[in-house]
């Protein structure tokens, strides 16, 4: 369900069932909320790099939060490597430093762990070398690709950009409670609940 919603009036103002998420469905949203009158200034997501391309021109933030997320999915809560140590805590330092302060000490994790991230390893099964460290690999790439979105607030301070998804996700957690109370229903009557809950005010 591809939902938009402004934050600082806790509504959601479009909502519609997709298949998944791509630059086509965004562009869709964006003309249905235009034609309605509405004008976007800003946006803040998930991680779904379609975003910048469905609305060029217009400021982007990485929600933090999921930011965080991501780099626990390749280090876990706790990682075995110092390497994982120190990237983890430079993702848990998002909300809590500026964007200057973060670039500077992502770019000072890099270039001391630039060499045993190239580290490489046979794989027993092929025969074939593979990175040792695919996983932190991952991470440190997926950091660097959201980067010039990570602090896109603080660049246009008059817009009052949220730095997280928190509002949105917190209309997602209400659906999630309303699912979990009728988990017998049926397919056809659980998307009629969940596009309820999610529809925009009449």
């Amino acid at each position: 369900m591809l939902v938009v919603r402004v934050p600082h009036e806790g509504e959601n103002v479009y909502r519609q069932e997709v298949e998944w998420e791509d630059v086509a469905s965004y562009q869709r949203a964006r003309q249905t909320l235009e034609e309605k009158g509405f004008t976007i200034l800003a946006l803040v997501g998930d991680g779904r790099m379609a975003l910048p391309w469905a609305f060029p021109g217009i400021p982007f933030q990485m929600c933090h939060f999921h930011m965080e997320q991501i780099v626990v999915r390749y280090t876990t809560l706790f990682p075995r490597l110092q390497a994982g140590v120190e990237l983890l805590a430079l993702a848990r330092a998002l909300a809590h430093t500026d964007g200057d302060s973060f670039s500077d000490a992502f770019k000072l994790w890099c270039r001391t762990w630039e060499d045993f991230l190239k580290e490489k390893s046979i794989d027993p099964n092929t025969g074939k070398k593979t990175y040792t460290h695919r996983r932190l690999r991952s991470a440190r790439d997926s950091l660097r690709r959201h980067l010039p979105y990570l602090f896109t607030f603080e660049k246009y301070p008059e817009l009052n950009i949220p730095n997280t998804t928190n509002s949105l996700d917190g209309s997602f957690k209400k659906v999630k409670m309303a699912i979990g109370i009728h988990s017998g229903l049926t397919r056809a009557r659980k998307l009629k609940l969940i596009t309820t809950l999610l529809s925009p005010p009449a």
